[in-house]
């Protein structure tokens, strides 16, 4: 099935609202960002960007400031209505929800470092390159929705989902935004693998003569039930693959391609190498 439709997410208030409740929540109690981070276990930083309305509060977090705000069940409630959808491309958004559940996610991209991967410059960097160019409103969702997402690499997560990541060197090597931002990256998908045992990261090198990923970038997803579903996006569309047949090709490609990668091991090495020639 195919879900394609305008070319811009459509706005929403949702995060913004939560943050204003949390950020009134923490007032009454007379508290500043300083003060009450170390409180629930969390950077000033994460709180600003809560209340700013820029991430989505994770449950750990929601359960620590009802406690330590004795909010009567208010955060709880507001953050039930909190959405990681604004700021996702429309076609994008049926995939997102999928992701949210599933137990294997498996990404290979060719184009640019996957959203769940990608630093707050980079980011930018990316939607500032593509015309037509955001709103400033506009990019500030979509960078939002994109660190919201990035939620699911949680390790303290109930059932932490399996990541595999493949990603073409050349997209590293191209330096989107500016030396300064890829250096940025680099560091990040080294403390992303470091940090997280669920997450695997391998680099396609540039010269690989057999490569079975040349028809482009793909995604392939197990759902709690076992079954798996894949997606392909292209020039604002995306498509949603649920017949068995198709999915068994692209598990075949995407098997021979993580033999053809680099391993976990080696990209580590490569990364490193990179980071320091910039």
């Amino acid at each position: 099935m195919t879900n394609s439709t305008t070319n811009e997410p459509e706005p929403s208030d949702s995060l913004k609202t939560f943050g204003l409740v949390h950020k009134a929540c923490r007032k009454r109690a007379g508290l500043t960002q300083e003060e009450f981070a170390p409180l629930v276990g969390y950077q000033p930083s994460t709180v600003a960007s809560i209340e700013q309305g820029r991430r989505l509060p994770p449950r750990a977090y929601v359960e620590r400031a009802e406690e330590v705000l004795d909010a009567f069940g208010v955060l709880r409630a507001a953050a039930k209505y909190a959405t990681r959808q604004p700021g996702l491309a429309s076609w994008f958004r049926e995939w997102a929800e999928l992701e949210e559940q599933a137990i294997s996610l498996y990404t290979y991209e060719c184009r640019l470092v996957p959203g769940l991967l990608q630093t707050d410059g980079y980011a930018r960097a990316v939607m500032w390159n593509v015309p037509q160019r955001p709103t400033d409103e506009q990019v500030e969702q979509r960078v939002a929705a994109r660190f919201a997402r990035q939620e699911l690499l949680g390790t303290s997560r109930e059932r932490p989902t399996a990541f595999n990541f493949i990603i073409e060197q050349a997209v590293l090597e191209r330096h989107t935004g500016s030396e300064e931002v890829t250096r940025v990256l680099i560091d990040h998908l080294l403390e992303v693998t470091e940090r997280h045992w669920n997450v695997e990261i391998q680099l396609m090198p540039l010269r690989q003569p057999v490569h079975a990923g040349l028809d482009g970038p793909m995604h392939l997803l197990e759902t709690p039930e076992n079954e798996w579903l894949a997606y392909a996006e292209g020039q604002k569309t995306g498509h949603l693959i649920s017949d068995r047949k198709a999915i068994s090709v692209l598990q075949q490609r995407y098997a021979k391609m993580r033999s053809q990668a680099l391993t976990p091991e080696d990209t580590a090495s490569l990364l490193r190498e990179m980071r320091g020639a910039l």
